[in-house]
């Protein structure tokens, strides 16, 4: 894989749109006689359509490519925080198991050449999927905290090659900075090698599962094709835009609708409030029997049509907690994937990258592209203020936990109004037994007080392409 022909979703209208249609108009005008026999046209619209998402994906790519040629560069003099962890990148170690962290994580883009999706001609989600894409990537932080045990990395040397944290290093100096630990050669792990390999196999063996539920495929549960059918009850098909808030509720179902996660469950949180009796009631099971693990997606807008800056200690507080799974986010008509920052910059995962599908279904499927070696950066000013916040806990405790340093991080707010609040009892749509947002108000909370704000003209759709 060649991360530097990826894509990013234009703003406005693509150049893409206007050459797609002058080479589709002129190819049909020289393409000789017209044979006016019905199975041709029939046949038109669905090849036109498939031209055009190849050109789409084709324009993507290169797009993406140019921004790529821009390095990130990162400071010595500031740690970077990702997920909960801090790395002091003064430190070689540090920086690799930086590294080490960041290559972990699944990186869910654009694909091309999958089968059908229904009720279209599209083989692609490029230029249109990449709010599905974000919540995969956030649906599988929660995944790996869920089922790798703490502190897990990939275990492959997908490092060995340098990427792009532009941090300049003297060979010498950064020999000695190795310390005794990185000098380790492979006879000074004596017979611990054979049992770490055994359990590298294991954690690889569930490593492979969480990517083949992402996979393009039908039968995938949290794949492209299951997403956009459950976004059909929001109004919503393939090809079409999708917000952060409507992404959040898609997980919600497509967790709920798997077999193959019966101890855990998702929440999304309503009028910015986490309904602690709803989460509960979700969680508990019969005595004795533990609580279900929980991922709390909560849909929220930091101002109107831009950042209100007041949150944006609020929102770096956040990302500094272990419970936090990242943010579905981005800025205007782009989304990305949040999940840590360093000074007053976004550290994220772009999704605008166009990968050919891979086939999961055969046994060493590569894992190369499923994974991004390139940690970029954005100044969190230009973060879009629509957004959904993804938190992850084990079981009771962690949750109790969870609840304790949230609401802490939340008072970090230089804004009268917090972000969201917990609150006793159940919600409004609980209690009208619905999950599903019904309206575009939205409900913010100052201790006994609410005001209602009109999100109807909101930018909570992402315009993509």
């Amino acid at each position: 894989m060649n991360p530097s022909t990826s894509s990013a979703c234009p703003e406005g209208q693509s150049p893409a749109d206007d050459l797609m249609d002058d080479w589709l108009f002129l190819s049909s005008e020289s393409a000789g006689p017209q044979h006016l026999d019905m199975s041709r046209e029939d046949q038109e619209p669905e090849d036109r359509g498939k031209l055009k998402s190849k050109l789409v994906s084709a324009w993507n790519s290169v797009k993406y490519g140019f921004s790529m040629k821009h390095k990130s560069k990162f400071s010595k003099s500031s740690p970077v925080i990702m997920l909960g962890q801090s790395y002091d990148l003064k430190d070689q170690g540090e920086r690799e198991r930086f590294r080490r962290a960041f290559g972990s994580l699944l990186w869910l883009t654009y694909r091309r050449g999958f089968p059908l999706l229904p009720g279209s001609s599209l083989t692609t989600d490029s230029g249109w999927g990449c709010v599905l894409r974000t919540g995969q990537m956030l649906l599988a932080q929660g995944l790996l905290l869920h089922m790798m045990p703490p502190g897990w990395t990939w275990s492959v040397n997908h490092h060995a090659v340098r990427d792009d944290m532009d941090l300049l290093v003297n060979r010498a100096t950064d020999s000695a900075e190795r310390g005794p630990n990185l000098k380790a050669g492979p006879n000074k792990r004596g017979r611990k090698l054979s049992l770490d390999s055994c359990l590298d196999r294991t954690m690889e063996a569930s490593h492979r599962r969480v990517v083949s539920w992402f996979t393009d495929h039908p039968t995938a549960p949290f794949g492209i094709h299951k997403l956009v059918e459950f976004g059909k009850s929001s109004g919503k098909k393939a090809g079409d835009w999708y917000g952060p808030s409507i992404a959040a509720h898609i997980l919600r179902k497509a967790v709920v609708a798997s077999a193959d996660l019966p101890n855990l469950v998702v929440y999304v949180a309503q009028d910015c409030t986490i309904y602690l009796e709803d989460v509960k009631k979700l969680c508990e099971r019969p005595p004795p029997q533990s609580w279900r693990s929980v991922i709390i997606l909560v849909p929220v807008r930091l101002g109107g049509q831009e950042l209100n800056p007041s949150y944006i200690t609020c929102v770096k507080k956040l990302l500094t907690l272990q419970c936090c799974i990242g943010i579905i986010g981005g800025k205007p008509k782009h989304s990305l994937f949040f999940v840590g920052f360093q000074d007053d910059h976004l550290l994220y995962l772009d999704p605008h990258y166009c990968q050919p599908t891979v086939d999961t279904t055969k046994k060493s499927f590569p894992l190369e592209s499923f994974h991004c070696k390139y940690p970029r950066k954005l100044a969190i000013s230009r973060m879009d203020p629509s957004c959904t916040i993804g938190f992850y806990a084990k079981g009771q405790k962690e949750f109790e936990s969870l609840c304790t340093v949230v609401y802490e991080a939340l008072s970090t707010s230089a804004e009268t109004y917090p972000i969201f609040i917990f609150a006793e009892g159940k919600s409004h749509e609980e209690e009208q037994g619905s999950n599903t947002p019904t309206s575009n108000i939205t409900y913010i909370q100052r201790k006994s007080e609410r005001r209602r704000v009109d999100t109807s003209n909101s930018m909570d759709e992402f315009v993509l392409l």
